[in-house]
């Protein structure tokens, strides 16, 4: 019997799934994700994709209901009667009695002037342009899913940068304090050592806070409430320093390379360097392939909105034909059978009919061609603007995209001066040739150049990715309307498979019966 349950369990469990059409994905504790990673978790969660998917379910079946009318029509029915009166001129009462029959017919639409075909391709267009919905649906996943993995990175780069802000103003701490108690230096260097310290730690803490609203936001994307500590993997344009991230809400603070300060130096005086960040080591990316002239193109070729627009306008066309042909008749076909048993005979046979109607209210069928025609004229002036708008947008990513490309070695170059200025600043003022103000002001030029690169390459990478959506190009990591049809028929295959080992199951238990 438990064995039963476990099966009917399993059996409601596929045929849920069947309904969602895919299943969710949870994160393995300690796992170490790519950026394809994220995007398959966040295509198999996202109640987004899944009621897309029941969309097209929905219009597929729409389609079914429109061929239906090329089917016959069954009608079934039973009868009963019974009449009671008074006979004229005195002779009584009188009472006839029908005792029970039935009749069956079938009716067969045999040609309505082509409306039914009218309907059967406009529920054809919509049907495609509910796939085409499905990708856009799929595409804008992807790219939140993109956009809020290169946030985090970005913070997780910038919480370096602020670390290593700390370790810089830590040092300059323990040598002015060093100074002032040789009598090197005045106490208002001291004072100010401490500032720009509790400064830095202020600004570390900033960063940390960014970086779990960070996590926040991808685990978000990724339709995960309760995300176990994971780790993610720099991308191809995205390979600021180390390549894997910890991603843990509860965790972070005993992510100690990140976080920890640098031990008291006690060699300050005479052995000070600044620190280069490995964040900013060795960033290289692909530029970009395409043309603006090609990416539109692109655009134009695979922009699944922009197909399910056109498919839109199609489907309007067949709605003002069916709409419009509603003036003609209907031409039907029959054949029924009747029985009726009376108190002293049987009445039985068989009906072959052929007729010819119509019913329309000229008005009003006037009035819906009107708003079939106004609906077409609007289905098209939507296909103009987002032809408009699609190219002004991709235009504008464009753009930036191309900036940030010819800025990112630029502002890598700057890093590098900042930080040799940096050194020779803190070289002078070890050997007291420059004072500390020189030396604060070089220290903010480095940290801002640094922050001034990661903020530029996640914008680079925001515009990217940004372009890749407005042109719809193809990704690695997708899900596509074939794939839900393959899963689908995964999922009803074990459904017969759990049916099969239910009966099994239960055929097994009623022979032991038997036999007992």
């Amino acid at each position: 019997m438990k064995y039963i349950k476990f099966l009917l369990l399993v059996f409601c469990l596929l045929a849920g799934l069947r309904v969602q059409a895919i299943q969710n994905i949870k994160i393995e504790q300690n796992a170490v994700l790519g950026l394809n990673d994220c995007i398959r978790i966040a295509l198999n969660n996202s109640p987004v994709v899944r009621s897309s998917i029941l969309n097209l379910d929905i219009a597929k079946s729409s389609v079914g209901v429109a061929k239906s009318a090329y089917f016959p029509s069954l009608t079934l029915g039973a009868s009963y009667r019974q009449s009671f009166g008074e006979r004229s001129h005195n002779y009584g009462s009188y009472q006839t009695r029908t005792l029970p029959g039935f009749d069956a017919s079938l009716s067969q639409l045999l040609w309505n002037f082509g409306r039914t075909d009218a309907n059967i391709r406009m529920e054809k267009f919509n049907k495609i342009a509910a796939e085409f919905d499905f990708d856009e649906t799929v595409l804008t996943t992807i790219f939140n899913v993109k956009l809020q993995y290169y946030g985090v990175l970005a913070a997780r780069s910038l919480m370096e940068v602020a670390r290593l802000n700390v370790q810089i103003n830590e040092r300059n701490y323990q040598r002015t304090l060093a100074y002032f108690d040789e009598g090197l230096r005045s106490k208002i260097d001291l004072v100010n050592a401490e500032v720009n310290l509790s400064d830095s730690k202020i600004s570390l803490v900033n960063a940390e806070n960014t970086y779990k609203n960070a996590i926040v936001s991808l685990n978000n994307s990724m339709y995960v409430a309760y995300a176990p500590e994971y780790s993610i993997q720099n991308t191809e344009t995205f390979n600021l320093g180390n390549p894997y991230v910890p991603m843990s809400l509860t965790n972070i603070e005993n992510y100690k390379k990140l976080l920890q300060l640098p031990e008291d130096i006690t060699d300050a005086v005479y052995a000070v360097k600044a620190e280069k960040s490995d964040v900013l080591k060795d960033y290289v990316f692909e530029k970009y392939p395409y043309t603006f002239e090609k990416s539109v193109t692109i655009a134009k070729e695979n922009r699944p909105d922009l197909k399910a627009l056109n498919n839109t306008v199609k489907a309007m066309k067949q709605y003002v034909l069916l709409t419009k042909r509603q003036y003609f008749p209907e031409l039907r076909g029959g054949v029924g059978y009747s029985f009726a048993n009376n108190r002293n005979y049987a009445d039985s046979g068989m009906n072959v009919s052929l007729n010819l109607s119509t019913t329309f209210n000229m008005m009003q069928v006037k009035h819906e061609v009107d708003i079939a025609n106004s609906q077409l004229n609007l289905a098209k002036t939507e296909v103009d603007l987002l032809n408009q708008n699609l190219y002004f947008d991709i235009q504008s990513a464009y753009i930036d995209m191309i900036q940030l490309e010819k800025q990112i070695p630029l502002l890598e170059t700057k890093v590098r001066q900042t930080l040799e200025n940096l050194e020779l600043a803190d070289g002078r003022y070890a050997v007291g040739l420059g004072d500390y103000i020189q030396l604060q002001d070089a220290r903010v030029n480095y940290n801002t150049a640094q922050s001034s690169y990661v903020q530029a390459v996640y914008n680079y990478n925001v515009a990217r990715a940004t372009l890749e959506r407005q042109i719809a190009l193809p990704q690695e990591e997708t899900l596509t309307v074939e794939d839900v049809k393959d899963y689908q028929k995964d999922l009803k295959k074990q459904e017969e498979q759990a049916k099969k080992e239910a009966k099994a199951a239960q055929k097994k238990i009623k022979t032991k019966k038997d036999n007992v």
